[in-house]
């Protein structure tokens, strides 16, 4: 699906929702990053055992939340019970899990616009996808256009998914073909273009330190498009900006603004 229409959404993105200033993938992070003017957030959704997605990055506890055990085992109800606030800092203690579609309601209420990674537990690709992929078409059922992963025809107010797991793109398109999706890579492949034709996907999103700009003029040049993470040094962005790169998520919210590209 080549095309060569202008990346239509805002291209300065706040990692897992405020990047260095707030506890990731949480609320607070969103209402943080929309306090510093940010209009346009990337955050992680991963299924829990219940099939109530829930932003979290790691499918593990232990880093974010202060307990064992893994994000699969518990419901969404349960996970809202932790705290993943404290490990950042006091001022956030009791921070809750929240779902995705909390997420996405505090997100449209505010015209925020979430790049959505769906973010599997190992054998759970397939499954997360579906749940991730209905979810964010559900709440955003009103702006959804037929045939809107097209990118001539995608509302952009309607979210862009990504994911690493090939498995879990598939399996989004297959019950919501309409919302765009991301070839998300830590490595740009050599068959990139095969990967994003199968699964219909328009972006590649891919880790800046190990882009090259040749790989940049090629996945330019052939109309889709580009955006890289995690960008923390505003010299970085310039250059990457400079290749052609559509737009990159930041941690460094503190350093690159919204308005930076």
């Amino acid at each position: 699906m080549s095309h060569f229409r202008a990346w239509p959404w805002p291209r300065v993105l706040a990692h897992r929702g405020a990047g260095i200033l707030a506890p990731e993938n949480t609320l607070a992070a969103l209402r943080i990053g929309f306090e510093r003017g940010f209009r346009a957030v990337e955050f992680d959704a991963m299924a829990p055992r219940d099939d109530v997605p829930v932003l979290i990055h790691d499918d593990t506890l232990d880093r974010t939340a202060g307990t064992s055990g893994d994000v699969t085992a518990r419901t969404a109800e349960e996970l809202a019970q932790l705290d993943v606030g404290r490990w950042h800092s006091p001022a956030f203690a009791g921070e809750p899990v929240p779902r995705l579609s909390e997420a996405l309601a505090y997100c449209r209420a505010r015209s925020i616009w979430p790049n959505v990674e769906i973010k599997p537990a190992p054998g759970q690709e397939a499954r997360t996808g579906e749940l991730v992929a209905r979810t964010v078409a559900q709440t955003y059922a009103d702006v959804m256009a037929p045939g809107g992963d097209d990118p001539g025809r995608l509302d952009p107010r309607v979210p862009l998914l990504s994911s690493f797991s090939f498995e879990a793109i598939l399996a989004a398109r297959r019950v919501a073909p309409d919302l765009p999706r991301a070839l998300l890579t830590d490595q740009v492949p050599e068959d990139w273009r095969a990967f994003l034709e199968r699964s219909g996907a328009a972006s590649v999103n891919a880790d800046h330190t190990r882009l090259t700009k040749e790989q940049a003029r090629a996945i330019k040049q052939a109309g889709y498009w580009l955006f890289c993470y995690t960008v923390n040094e505003p010299d970085r962005a310039r250059e990457l900006l400079s290749w052609g790169v559509d737009a990159f998520c930041t941690d460094r919210i503190d350093l690159i603004g919204p308005d930076f590209a």
